[in-house]
């Protein structure tokens, strides 16, 4: 059986753990190497990088890293049973809410972005009744 992993580089770790573990409240489980740590709430894991800003992603481009608000066609979901007390977590931890949809017909999202630039989506997740509909 495959498994998928999301790694997430944060300028200083130290931050990353706390910003991840109070909005979230993933908790460190391992740090394999220095820089490196594997973080779990529930059955999900993500392992923070820390690389300093400025520094290159890869040897094949010219760009750096920076931890302004950035566009990444890859990004986080998180799906959560307590739409409201989450994201007024996350925002209390540092995160920023960029757009949000509410409403009935639909489960309720919150477009976010975390303190070092990466987007992140928090969705809610409805429960179906016995006929399949949303409550």
């Amino acid at each position: 059986m495959n498994s998928v992993s999301v790694s997430v580089d944060v300028p200083n770790l130290a931050e990353g753990i706390r910003f991840y573990g109070d909005a979230f409240g993933f908790s460190k489980i391992a740090e394999p190497v220095p820089g490196v740590v594997v973080l779990r709430t529930g059955d999900s894991e993500i392992c923070l990088l820390e690389k300093p800003a400025g520094s290159q992603p890869s040897p094949d481009t010219r760009e750096t890293r920076h931890y302004e608000r950035h566009w990444t066609p890859v990004h986080m979901d998180i799906h959560v049973d307590d739409f409201r007390a989450v994201l007024a977590q996350a925002l209390a931890a540092g995160a920023t809410q960029e757009q949000i949809f509410v409403g009935p017909k639909h489960p309720s999202v919150a477009f976010c972005s975390d303190p070092f630039g990466h987007g992140f989506c928090i969705i809610e997740r409805r429960r179906k009744t016995a006929t399949g509909e949303a409550p």
